[in-house]
């Protein structure tokens, strides 16, 4: 099975390589092609772009998180014969947690057998560019660098200059040349872009990336960079995916997710494993006031509640119900911005919102962030959830802190083994069905998660 696929990678972070992947996805699609977006790494914001301009689910793929077995089943899973994956890389090309670049988007193209396009900041560069390209190829040979995107070029006779150096010295195709850019078309805040719920003009915005893709890059090469890997990714009933155990006598609790434009970072295949797992999964707005529909369990995702700190605060039915539900026992699982949401107060600018107050915290924010990067819990504590001895791996990535912990260290399941965590090296603060936590975790990489969140649900819908 052949499968048309490129990865897109850059030298750095924030070298392009969004505004390319989005403007690829947003141009071939409007060509009429099949286009399947995947987000390399721990990502929620980048690939609620790439969705709105594929106009379908972005997948993360991630051999951190997930192993690279499953990695693979997932990315073909997919992905389509008659479609062309765009898979956008995270950070420099090389980039890893360590030296053997693991977690790298090379590896992840090496892994998928995919061809790989370059983005490169030329700002005030010519001919040292095809020096970087070079070295970006010779690094590890393995990797399958087919072409270059030229950004931030001055004018034509830049571009040209660029074009002969890196032609000549390397032998690489440089595909299209991007202008400096007079409009910011994608605002920035903490973690990048801001996301797609946040945007009133997303789809605009889309289209103009798609516009810059058609205007300044060779799409037909594009195309046949995309359909030309002669290694074929090996078939989908060959590569079996861990996924939750469903359960099988028949009942389906509900499950409820906050989404809105405080609540919305969530990967795909969690909600699809509480599927799996046998629950109805159903959405709902903490921002708008809605009411609570009837549940069996909730899962409250990351986002950001600090800034509709009013509207959830002004939302004292919402809270209220959500607290009392708590007390009778409701499975409950939060994630970041769902963790401070289910906390005591949220402070900014030394105003204090209150929040659900189901558990005894007090959260600011800070102007730095305050956990970043992977991390690697150890279950060690009493939980409803996970078994005592359970190693899951996640990722963090919060400007806020606790300003006040009047719970007790006992009432975290998790130690940290990578990362920070909610409290003095520890995470996950359990409140009878309650496990609240700064690591979010993917689902394929733990598959006991869906399961433990839906049997919960299943027994209190039961009581």
């Amino acid at each position: 099975m052949v499968l048309p696929r490129i990865t897109i990678s850059g030298l750095r972070g924030g070298s392009g390589k969004t505004i390319l992947s989005v403007g690829l996805a947003a141009a071939l699609s409007k060509a009429g092609e099949n286009v399947i977006p995947f987000k390399k790494g721990p990502d929620y914001i980048d690939a609620g772009w790439l969705a709105l301009a594929a106009r379908k689910p972005c997948h993360n793929l991630d051999a951190f998180l997930v192993d690279p077995h499953t990695t693979v089943a997932s990315f073909v899973s997919h992905s389509k014969e008659d479609g062309i994956s765009i898979i956008e890389g995270n950070r420099g090309l090389y980039d890893s947690i360590d030296p053997d670049g693991s977690t790298s988007t090379a590896e992840l193209a090496k892994l998928l057998v995919s061809p790989l396009i370059l983005i490169v900041d030329c700002t005030k560069s010519t001919r040292t560019i095809a020096a970087l390209v070079m070295g970006c190829s010779h690094f590890d040979p393995d990797v399958d660098l087919r072409a270059v995107v030229l950004n931030n070029v001055a004018g034509s006779r830049h571009e040209s200059k660029l074009r002969k150096n890196i032609e000549k010295f390397t032998g690489i195709s440089v595909i299209g040349a991007i202008p400096k850019l007079t409009s910011e078309d994608f605002p920035e805040r903490h973690m990048g872009l801001i996301p797609t719920a946040e945007h009133d003009w997303a789809y605009e915005a889309v289209d103009a990336a798609g516009n810059i893709a058609a205007k300044y890059l060779d799409l037909d090469l594009v195309r046949q960079i995309a359909r030309s890997p002669l290694i074929p990714v090996p078939r989908t009933d060959q590569l079996p995916m861990a996924r939750p155990k469903p359960r099988l006598d028949g009942y389906r609790p509900r499950i409820g997710v906050v989404q809105d434009s405080a609540f919305q970072f969530y990967y795909p295949e969690n909600l699809e494993a509480l599927e799996e797992a046998g629950a109805e999964v159903v959405s709902f707005s903490l921002v708008s006031g809605e009411p609570i529909p009837e549940l069996d369990g909730l899962y409250i995702g990351g986002g950001f509640p600090e800034t509709h700190a009013k509207e959830l605060a002004a939302n004292a039915a919402g809270r209220d119900k959500i607290k009392a539900l708590a007390e009778a026992g409701l499975p409950i699982y939060a994630e970041c911005g769902g963790l401070m949401f289910l906390g005591k107060e949220l402070v900014l600018e030394g105003e204090r919102y209150p929040m659900a107050g189901i558990l005894p915290i007090v959260f600011g924010l800070s102007k730095k962030p305050q956990g970043h990067g992977y991390t690697v819990v150890k279950v060690d504590g009493a939980n409803p959830y996970y078994e005592s001895g359970t190693q899951l791996k996640g990722h963090e990535f919060h400007y806020s802190s606790v300003l006040e912990f009047n719970g007790k260290e006992s009432d975290l399941a998790f130690s940290m083994v990578r990362g920070k965590g909610l409290y003095n090296g520890r995470d996950g603060m359990i409140y009878k069905n309650v496990l609240a936590t700064y690591t979010h975790i993917h689902a394929l990489g733990a598959p006991q998660w869906a399961e433990g969140l839906v049997r919960l649900a299943a027994v209190y819908s039961h009581k």
